[in-house]
């Protein structure tokens, strides 16, 4: 494979893993695949690829709208029933994972993920098939908190450094925090809480709540994908 494909989204996770894909001096490919999206959102993305380009020579970029694609497939869903809303924003995440998988088979490219190892190993933050189809996760292994002091020392632009972190497959921007319930040092916290949870406070044993709930909900995407082993003797 001759480079990266990667998916910029305006947040740290994506400047920091592409600022890193770039550093390899390889082709890196930034994608800006906006569905809806809000305007500040989009313009810190473009930012950050500014930024990129200005820095490393190796960096090219492409702006594909992918709001009609996404409305045509809305358009074409039954009109007598209900559309759920968390199932077309996991269907967002998923437009954007073909969209990734045709420029990287294009440019035989590796597809970046951006997830840390709070939404992929913690709480199963992503969607699956959706931002976590990928080919290598740079990331993965740093926590949220370690992934902001990295891109601090990588000069990454300071309003991405200053947002609040989303996902941004909402229609009205909700962050991870409205959407988890917890901010990432507390989900960092629990991941890694193993004393007696009766001397917690209330908002402790609320927060650890959130996550070990979340964590075995989420379990189908953080482990192999269930396979029935036929018996020898049955073949």
């Amino acid at each position: 494979m001759k480079g990266f494909v990667i998916g910029i989204s305006g947040g740290i996770d994506s400047a920091v893993t592409s600022t890193i894909a770039a550093k390899t001096g390889l082709p890196l490919f930034c994608l800006e695949m906006p569905i809806h999206q809000n305007k500040t959102q989009v313009d810190r993305g473009l930012k950050h690829i500014t930024w990129l380009k200005e820095n490393f020579n190796n960096v090219s970029s492409v702006k594909l709208e992918l709001t009609p694609v996404f409305d045509g497939f809305i358009a074409q869903l039954p009109k007598t029933e209900e559309h759920n809303e968390l199932a077309l924003v996991n269907t967002r995440a998923r437009l954007r994972m073909t969209t990734l998988y045709y420029f990287a088979q294009a440019n035989n490219a590796l597809v970046v993920g951006t997830g840390n190892k709070v939404e992929d190993f913690g709480i199963g933050f992503f969607t699956k098939y959706g931002d976590g189809g990928v080919d290598i996760s740079p990331i993965a292994d740093l926590l949220k908190t370690e992934v902001y002091a990295l891109g601090k020392e990588l000069g990454v632009n300071k309003d991405i450094l200053t947002a609040d972190p989303t996902d941004g497959l909402w229609g009205d921007d909700k962050t991870d925090e409205e959407q988890i319930g917890a901010t990432y040092p507390e989900l960092e916290w629990a991941m890694t809480f193993s004393a007696d949870a009766k001397n917690l406070s209330a908002r402790e044993k609320e927060v650890l709540n959130i996550y070990t709930k979340l964590n075995k909900a989420n379990q189908h995407k953080m482990q192999e994908i269930p396979v029935c082993t036929i018996p020898k003797n049955l073949k």
